[in-house]
């Protein structure tokens, strides 16, 4: 059976993805930017230089979206013999000013340079990681309130597992390859709401502050980039308030509906231990 490549060896899809293949037995190469152990091999998608030797005997790519080098690994992986990708992509793509977007523009470019290529494309598109939770987990290590500029803006927040899995049937099921799948979590749920869940998970108390978009924005300078910060809160008021549409995407690939916002919560709920 032909190789499969799983980019972002560091990431938690592609450590999710990597297991899946392991216990089927099918033959994968983990690939990071920092390999961590003998079993990684060194590919920075921002580096041409890394991509050769990581492709050798690669019939099968899970790629994360990384625009500076795109053009040079579709050069690579057409040379290598490279037939299919599978894109970790973005349902950002799909808004109107995606182009422009801080959120979307690299995976829309990303996308543009697969679909023009030789290589048969696979996007998954995934909505809100239900992972975001985790920058929450200051705030209540430390006991101070979480601070929102809308608590009332929902998201879809859809649990790395299923992507995971859905990353797996795609790459190993030659009928589901070659299309486009929005995957989002079961549920549309309020800031809000999610925090009120995770305080459920954890038997206590999670409270939030809402704050200012302006005060939000100053708190994380330093650790987001203004323009990429901007974008988020641009997001964030548009779906204040508006229900995130759901797919059955998930269940669709994987067999099963989605995971539920509560089942992530008690995944990783150490992440938010005192």
């Amino acid at each position: 059976m032909s190789k499969i490549l799983v980019t972002g060896g560091r990431g938690a899809i592609a450590r999710g993805l990597s297991s899946l293949l392991a216990a089927q037995g099918i033959p994968y190469r983990l690939a990071s930017r920092e390999p961590d152990g003998p079993d990684t091999v060194h590919c920075d998608l921002g580096d041409p230089a890394t991509f050769r030797d990581a492709l050798v005997g690669v019939r099968s790519v899970f790629l994360y979206a990384e625009a500076s080098g795109i053009e040079a690994f579709v050069k690579a992986a057409v040379a290598a013999g490279v037939e299919h990708v599978v894109l970790l992509s973005s349902s950002s793509v799909l808004a109107p000013d995606a182009a422009d977007s801080p959120l979307a523009a690299a995976h829309l470019a990303v996308e543009e340079a697969l679909l023009a290529s030789p290589l048969r494309t696979t996007l998954l598109r995934p909505g809100a990681f239900a992972g975001n939770a985790l920058s929450w987990a200051w705030s209540l290590k430390s006991g101070r309130p979480v601070h929102l500029p809308y608590p009332g803006s929902y998201s879809d927040p859809v649990h790395e597992s299923d992507i995971a899995e859905a990353a797996f049937a795609v790459l190993t099921d030659p009928a589901l390859a070659g299309r486009a799948y929005t995957l989002t979590g079961p549920q549309s749920l309020t800031f809000e709401t999610q925090l009120a869940i995770l305080g459920g998970v954890l038997g206590r108390p999670v409270s939030f502050e809402a704050v200012s978009p302006e005060q939000w924005k100053s708190e994380v300078d330093g650790y987001i980039p203004g323009p990429y910060a901007q974008a988020l809160l641009d997001y964030w008021a548009t779906t204040d308030g508006l229900p995130a549409e759901l797919s059955g995407a998930v269940e669709q690939l994987t067999g099963h509906p989605g995971r539920s916002f509560d089942t992530w919560c008690e995944d990783h709920a150490e992440a938010f231990a005192v």
